[in-house]
């Protein structure tokens, strides 16, 4: 079985995907690593690397050691923590990428998965049902990362036949990991302060529509793009990924429904600029087409998910 490195597995994507595939491939086949040690449950559920993948020798070395076939790069600065520290920000997001992409161009690995966002749109893109290409002016630290990185895959595929996949993520919401600093990180502390019988205060406004995305959709579609036959992934920057569409308020109303006393008010800070060049609705129609992707929640049932998963917390 040919192994696969998950760098940034303690993160969070990173730490329910090194789950979903130990669980699909076994642990002995997936090495999980990050820059400092992770949770008990990452620890001790399978091979585990501290590891810095800035570092380009040091990469280099886990990946012969290992006789690593396939990187899932999830490691990232995230939008709001990006806009404190943004050439901090953009070293971590590029380098790594430079890394992994040479080491794939030198026959050291044959598959390369990155993440891209939603953060790569701007002002100027389409708001509703933005397509596959569109305007790109993205105005954060973040999404200009994202934005190059796309065009780097891209041109790797081209000029060196890099097999490298990706995917717009819009907002992911999972009651497994703690907030990594993103800007959609409002529908992630909301659960939490809803199943303790607190009253929220949301740092975006009460009519901010963002794209998001249950994170059990958000494995399924990352899993089922790396598994797709090469011929059919036509997009080698990275694809529009379309989710659940909704407001604070309009999240608010729906666990309302499930506790009726919760109460929440509305606070915007840095982030909400931010928000504010975002899409409001993304259209994932090549990825429908390309690989045959659907997301399976829905706002009522990502809500019901998250409410019982973060009870199961306490």
């Amino acid at each position: 079985m040919a192994k696969t490195l998950i760098i940034g597995a303690c993160g969070q994507i990173g730490s329910e995907l090194s789950a979903k595939l130990r669980e699909k491939h076994g642990k002995d086949n997936i090495i999980a690593s990050d820059i400092r040690e992770g949770s008990e449950d990452i620890m001790n559920a399978g091979p585990f690397e501290v590891l810095d993948a800035t570092d380009f020798h040091a990469l280099q070395d886990t990946i012969l050691h290992y006789d690593i076939d396939t990187v899932y790069l999830m490691a990232a600065m995230l939008s709001g923590t990006a806009e404190k520290f943004p050439m901090k920000a953009w070293q971590l997001n590029m380098d790594t990428l430079f890394n992994v992409l040479n080491l794939a161009k030198e026959n050291k690995i044959s598959k390369v998965f990155w993440p891209s966002s939603i953060a790569v749109f701007g002002p100027t893109t389409p708001k509703m049902d933005t397509p596959q290409q569109t305007v790109m002016e993205p105005s954060t630290v973040y999404g200009i990362s994202k934005q190059a990185g796309e065009r780097w895959c891209e041109y790797y595929f081209k000029r060196y036949g890099v097999d490298v996949r990706s995917i717009r993520y819009p907002g992911l919401i999972s009651y497994k990991t703690p907030p990594g600093g993103g800007t959609t990180d409002y529908a992630i502390e909301i659960f939490h302060s809803a199943a303790k019988g607190e009253k929220y205060t949301s740092f975006l406004s009460e009519e901010t529509a963002l794209p998001m995305m249950y994170m059990d959709d958000a494995i399924k579609a990352t899993i089922q793009l790396m598994e797709a036959d090469a011929d059919d992934v036509k997009v080698r920057s990275s694809y529009n990924l379309g989710g659940i569409s909704f407001t604070p308020k309009v999240l608010a109303d729906a666990i309302r429904k499930e506790i009726p006393d919760f109460e929440i008010d509305y606070e915007p800070d840095f982030r909400q600029p931010i928000a504010d060049s975002w899409p409001s609705k993304i259209d994932d129609a090549e990825a429908q087409k390309d690989w045959n992707w659907q997301h399976e929640y829905d706002l009522e049932a990502m809500v019901s998910a998250m409410l019982k998963g973060v009870k199961s917390l306490k």
